[in-house]
């Protein structure tokens, strides 16, 4: 049995991960963290102040954080103080949080950190690769939409996104929405969507003359990201310690 602990417990991907925890014979919700404290599936959840205290008496396996940025931070060091692995959603990082991060979890505790952990946004990214590869010279465009009240614009997907075009086209510059009178340069254009309760779309086209290339992903309902949760939950326990990716989780570096 997994013991688990999660961190944003009431937020929307919190308590979708809890439901899903409670409701595996192999997983068991022990704890959460949050703002405010409460109870959830029959578990305690206390305020963020309280991690330590929390953390010392239900002695997790696993930690799972979807917070934000900041707290994401705190919690991931009260993880590694206590030797509990990581599974952490949250984005948004700084370069200096990133490297907080390493230092706490670095030949200490594993951690599986990614933007999104859908299975099929994890495959997307590797077509958005291979594409970016062989279409280079093309125009490129990523659009993503979210529900209204996502804060961080563009999503963490987005930048995954961004980040692997410019690691297969090399650095362009971003044209966050377009206005006014500009002729189209060589730039990567990015536009944010935000409304009523879209879980979450990402497309990439590629346009050349006379012909469009387009991947997109859409999630219909939050349980595909906190499938691909579970999965990384039941893998990263008793792994080596350091920072690990979705692709190891799904055995796609092997592919």
């Amino acid at each position: 049995m997994i013991k688990v602990v999660i961190c944003g417990a009431f937020g929307r991907m919190g308590t979708t991960i809890a439901g899903m925890v409670d409701a595996s014979p192999d997983l068991e919700l022990v704890g959460g963290v949050d703002i405010r404290s409460g109870t959830l599936f029959g578990a305690n959840v206390v305020e963020a102040a309280r991690i330590d205290e929390l953390l010392a008496q239900t002695r997790p396996d696993v930690l799972v954080d979807f917070t934000i940025a900041a707290a994401a931070v705190e919690n991931i060091k009260a993880a590694a103080r206590h030797g509990v692995a990581l599974v952490v959603g949250t984005t948004g990082f700084s370069e200096r949080q990133r490297e907080e991060i390493a230092a706490a979890v670095t030949g200490t505790v594993p951690a599986v950190i990614s933007s999104n952990f859908s299975v099929g946004v994890n495959i997307f990214w590797r077509l958005v690769r291979e594409a970016a590869r062989l279409l280079g010279d093309y125009d490129i465009e990523v659009t993503e939409a979210h529900h209204r009240y996502k804060k961080d614009a563009p999503s963490g997907t987005a930048k995954t996104i961004l980040q692997i075009l410019e690691d297969e086209v090399g650095p362009r510059a971003k044209a966050y929405g377009r206005e006014g009178m500009a002729e189209r340069a060589n730039e990567i254009g990015v536009h944010v969507i935000r409304g009523g309760d879209i879980v979450g779309d990402h497309s990439v086209l590629f346009a050349a003359n006379h012909e469009v290339i387009e991947l997109s992903h859409r999630a219909y309902d939050r349980a595909v990201f906190a499938h691909g949760v579970l999965r990384a939950i039941r893998w990263v326990d008793g792994k080596e310690p350091g920072i690990h990716t979705m692709d190891e989780v799904l055995g796609l570096s092997r592919a």
